[in-house]
């Protein structure tokens, strides 16, 4: 695997995640990697038709999660190049076919990428845990869960480096299903105890925002297939956002071919009522 590191920071973490991810998996495709000097750069990987890059803040790239962060990254890499539909399919597409018709705040439109962010980091972790120890990603999950809990009442920093898997948000409804998709995670690779603290914590996130059917999301992510097509996929995807975003009740995966047409068909003559720049809130692709 080639892997050029761009910036100041020690290759050590980059070498050695590629040298972890390699004994399982590898990319055709070179990896540059853009080290930046601002501590709130988030960690984000961009592909391309001939290489992939990575870009990382310094104080990530130095930090005791480095080398799980960057295998993280190359899992996503590895995602894309393999072709799965998780990394292929435009969020917008999906997020139009949802919410057609609809008027929604512009914040649930950000959280809705959070979703969809989410059901891409469920396929890289699968490869992330076939190569690494799973006990700083628990560690990690417990720590933002808790931070975001907490934010709600007071400002928490973070002893970890920014990450996209969890998003520490003071809107109640987005912490429930970022505290999903952590269950989700850890059950979907049996990683903890019934009697593990992240239940309570995630108990806790679920009584803030009743709202929101948690267990429904968590059921949503921890059961989506490894290779599904991309009907399937959009399905997941347009079920997850309306649950969300309409507060419609639980996560219902069983939308039909003819109903994503029939949302299709709606769209050019209802896209207006969802501004294109609210969509800018999606951050850049994995």
């Amino acid at each position: 695997m080639d892997v050029r590191v761009r910036g100041a920071a020690p290759a050590e973490p980059f070498l050695s995640a590629a040298e972890l991810f390699e004994t399982e998996y590898d990319l055709n495709s070179p990896v540059y990697v853009d080290v930046r000097e601002s501590p709130d750069e988030r960690t984000w990987a961009a592909h391309y038709e001939d290489h992939h890059v990575l870009n990382i803040s310094q104080k990530a790239a130095t930090s005791a999660m480095a080398r799980e962060l960057v295998v993280h990254e190359l899992a996503h890499m590895a995602r894309n190049e393999e072709g799965h539909v998780s990394h292929h399919l435009a969020t917008e597409e999906a997020l139009y076919l949802a919410l057609a018709g609809e008027s929604v705040e512009r914040h649930k439109i950000a959280h809705c990428y959070q979703i969809a962010n989410h059901m891409k980091d469920i396929y890289a972790d699968d490869i992330t845990l076939a190569v690494t120890a799973p006990t700083k990603l628990i560690d990690f999950l417990e720590s933002e869960l808790a931070r975001a809990i907490a934010s709600a009442s007071a400002s928490a920093s973070s002893p970890w480096p920014d990450s996209r898997r969890v998003t520490v948000d003071t809107d109640p409804e987005i912490t429930a299903v970022n505290a999903a998709f952590a269950l989700a995670l850890v059950e979907r690779h049996d990683l903890i105890e019934a009697d593990h603290r992240l239940y309570d914590l995630a108990h806790a996130a679920a009584d803030d925002a009743p709202t929101v059917d948690m267990k429904s999301f968590t059921d949503h992510f921890r059961s989506l297939g490894a290779n599904p097509t991309t009907s399937e996929y959009r399905s997941a995807l347009v079920d997850a956002t309306r649950a969300y975003a309409l507060d419609e009740s639980g996560v219902d995966l069983s939308n039909t071919v003819d109903e994503q047409q029939e949302y299709r068909q709606n769209v050019d003559s209802n896209e207006k009522t969802i501004s294109q720049s609210q969509f800018q809130f999606g951050p850049a692709s994995d």
